[in-house]
């Protein structure tokens, strides 16, 4: 069984009760990018998001949880975040999603990541593109796709299960930036309003960098979010 990349108009699904989501997190690369490793144990079916580097650190970690692996997702196309797909994609065999906007920075991460004096291995095409109320599913486990652009025109978080996965857009009592290529503040506080700030105060916010949060936390305290 693989994991399953749903199509929908509709809402996410809610949290099983009595079950555990396995949720790992892997800092990597010289940007401290975290990678999360997300699994089901009864399944031991997985999938990872945002492997910027560091491949060996991702794959000891993955063999710890004895995962299957079966999706690499990139909440967004940066250098930093996608520096390990190729790696993990041969080693895993499996195929990579990310939204069709920031596709085209999957082949020109070597350059990017040359500006700022540092260096990255340009990503294999993506197997299939990621769309705003896409349902990711691994084992018993569904998350929701947010396109949550701003950051970058293609940024996506994913939710569900009582917890969801930023990237870029959201960290703790901060924002991400808008000053790159595809970057809008106004489009980044518009993704988080309606997208990030209407899902229930107790959400725990995973992002692409730095401490986890809650939506509620940040609703209070995060002077970038306008109340």
């Amino acid at each position: 069984m693989s994991a399953v990349l749903k199509h929908s108009e509709t809402g996410g699904h809610q949290l099983g009760k009595g079950e555990k989501m396995i949720i790992e997190t892997v800092v990597v690369g010289p940007l401290m990018v975290n990678c999360y490793i997300l699994g089901c144990e009864t399944t031991l079916e997985g999938i990872v998001i945002d492997p910027g580097g560091d491949a060996d650190k991702i794959l000891s970690a993955v063999s710890g949880h004895e995962l299957k692996i079966r999706q690499i997702v990139n909440t967004h196309g940066h250098f930093d975040h996608v520096g390990a797909n190729r790696d993990l994609m041969d080693a895993w065999g499996v195929g990579l999603l990310i939204h069709e906007l920031d596709a085209p920075m999957l082949e020109c991460a070597d350059v990017t990541a040359l500006k700022y004096g540092l260096s990255a291995e340009n990503s294999p095409p993506p197997s299939g593109f990621l769309r705003d109320g896409d349902t990711i599913s691994f084992g018993k486990y569904h998350l929701k796709v947010l396109h949550t652009p701003g950051h970058t025109l293609g940024g996506c978080s994913l939710y569900g299960e009582g917890v969801v996965f930023t990237g870029d857009t959201l960290f703790a009592e901060s924002v991400g930036r808008t000053d790159f290529p595809g970057g809008s503040s106004a489009a980044l506080g518009k993704s988080i309003r309606e997208k990030l700030l209407t899902l229930p105060d107790e959400t725990i916010v995973y992002p692409g960098h730095g401490p986890t949060t809650t939506i509620g936390h940040e609703r209070l305290y995060n002077p970038y979010i306008a109340n």
